[in-house]
């Protein structure tokens, strides 16, 4: 039986329509906040925390399927009958793919940032993230930076150890994670995986695929017919100086590109009404 979560979501109202943003692995929907604030109050924010992450429910399995569902709810739950923008990065931009093909009316165009419909490469470098967060011993922290102290040992930038640490959350019975890590490192190769039997139904709407020029999650000559045939109307771009963590890495750039898609977009729907 396939796992249906709660997700947890935060709206922020806007004169046009909603951009729905999804996280990658370790993170939770306030990631893309700064970002959110550059798009309002002309488009709305629904910003998500996809299962086992940040306060949506945690589950006993990763299914793209179900968790393309579970987002799929909660958009209608909090956008009714609105068709919204949809973007994701690295997981949450397959979780984004996953909801635009079964899903489509929901969509009026996807933004999938720095991944592919692909197995992902790369899961030894999650997985050693995931080994270090478990070495922590959470009994040990009185504050948080002594957590910050004992991941230095393991992973040496600030900037990421940062990332990682939003996940610890303090409670009346001491710390804890937010993220369901022990879920993560047991189902780490089903997260690396994408859905297969999708292409029936492919997405017809405009598809914006955006990728760091210094990452190799998303391949042309690998990935670019497989992702034709799922979205036909898919467009490439390349941002330089990105790797994986574009929008954080490049968000001036990040931000133009989205922007200029989301306003291209609306002026077409304006032009050519359903």
């Amino acid at each position: 039986m396939t796992d249906r979560p709660a997700v947890h979501t935060t709206r922020i109202d806007g004169e046009s329509r909603t951009v729905v943003f999804l996280h990658g692995l370790f993170g939770q929907g306030r990631n893309f906040a700064s970002i959110a604030k550059t798009l309002t109050p002309k488009y709305g924010v629904l910003l998500v925390d996809l299962p086992n992450h940040g306060a949506s429910a945690w589950t006993d399995s990763v299914d793209y399927l179900a968790m393309a569902d579970s987002v799929a709810e909660a958009i209608r739950a909090q956008c009714g009958d609105e068709q919204v923008a949809l973007v994701g990065h690295s997981m949450g931009g397959k979780v984004a793919m996953v909801v635009a093909l079964r899903h489509p009316d929901l969509i009026a165009e996807l933004v999938v940032v720095d991944i592919a419909p692909d197995a992902s490469e790369g899961a030894s470098e999650f997985a050693y993230l995931l080994e270090s967060l478990a070495k922590i011993d959470l009994e040990a922290v009185g504050r948080r930076s002594d957590a910050d102290l004992a991941l230095a040992e393991m992973v040496h930038s600030a900037t990421l150890r940062g990332f990682l640490l939003q996940n610890l959350q303090r409670s009346e019975g001491g710390w804890g994670w937010k993220a369901n890590l022990e879920l993560l490192r047991r189902e780490l190769r089903a997260v690396g995986e994408f859905p297969e039997g999708l292409e029936q139904h492919p997405y017809t709407g405009p598809v914006l695929w955006i990728a760091g020029a210094n990452s190799d999650y998303v391949q042309p000559e690998r990935h670019g017919e497989q992702m034709r045939a799922l979205f036909p109307r898919v467009r490439r771009i390349v941002i330089k100086g990105a790797g994986h963590w574009v929008h954080s890495e490049q968000p001036d750039t990040f931000i133009i590109t989205l922007r200029r898609f989301l306003d291209d977009s609306e002026k077409h729907h304006a032009a050519n009404p359903a």
